[in-house]
């Protein structure tokens, strides 16, 4: 009961002006925050972003006043620190990015098996995302990139189904990929939330 009483009055502190106070409370649960995160995302450079981006939304939340957990410090800190792995899955598996090597299989990070419960809801709402997308294209565009999506037909198999040659088959997939890309920033609010 004691490190929550803590807790709560290093928070006071912090918001009535002690900049210290948050260095303390950062040192306190820094580990156990900070394994959390690597624990979900497995990579050193990519904790550290969130662990940092976890104390910017930590210290706004603090300054703005908008803090009332009632000496629950911690856990408050882990659900903020949970809400941005699940953003940066969302950010890294909804769009993945077109390389123009011409491997145009940019969803194949949707097709990972060995997804924990949580990716594969994630995967599941990025695939429903993406077919809703997909919608807008133009419906040349759209054929093509179903076919390779879905269909896994190559260039030339969607050339011979579509009646077109092979350039113009890979331009409709370009376009649509950059039309796919205009849609995504057009709804980015809905994707990122």
């Amino acid at each position: 009961m004691e490190q929550i009483l803590q807790d709560s009055v290093l928070v006071s502190n912090y918001i009535n002006g002690d900049e210290c106070a948050l260095g303390i409370l950062i040192e306190r649960h820094k580990q156990r925050i900070y394994s959390f995160i690597y624990s979900k995302v497995l990579d050193r450079d990519i904790t550290e972003d969130i662990f940092q981006d976890t104390f910017i939304k930590v210290i706004n939340t603090l300054k703005k006043g908008n803090y009332n957990e009632e000496g629950k410090f911690l856990p408050w800190v882990m659900r903020i620190a949970h809400n941005l792995v699940i953003d940066h899955f969302r950010k890294n598996n909804r769009m993945p990015k077109y390389d123009n090597s011409g491997d145009f299989n940019i969803f194949s990070v949707l097709s990972d098996s060995n997804l924990n419960a949580e990716s594969k809801i994630i995967k599941t709402q990025v695939e429903n995302d993406v077919r809703r997308l997909v919608e807008e294209l133009p419906e040349d565009q759209k054929q093509v990139l179903l076919m390779r999506m879905y269909q896994d037909l190559s260039f030339k198999e969607i050339s011979e189904k579509t009646g077109v040659s092979i350039n113009t088959a890979l331009g409709r997939m370009r376009y649509a990929l950059i039309n796919l890309r205009k849609v995504i920033d057009k709804h980015n609010i809905i994707l990122t939330n």
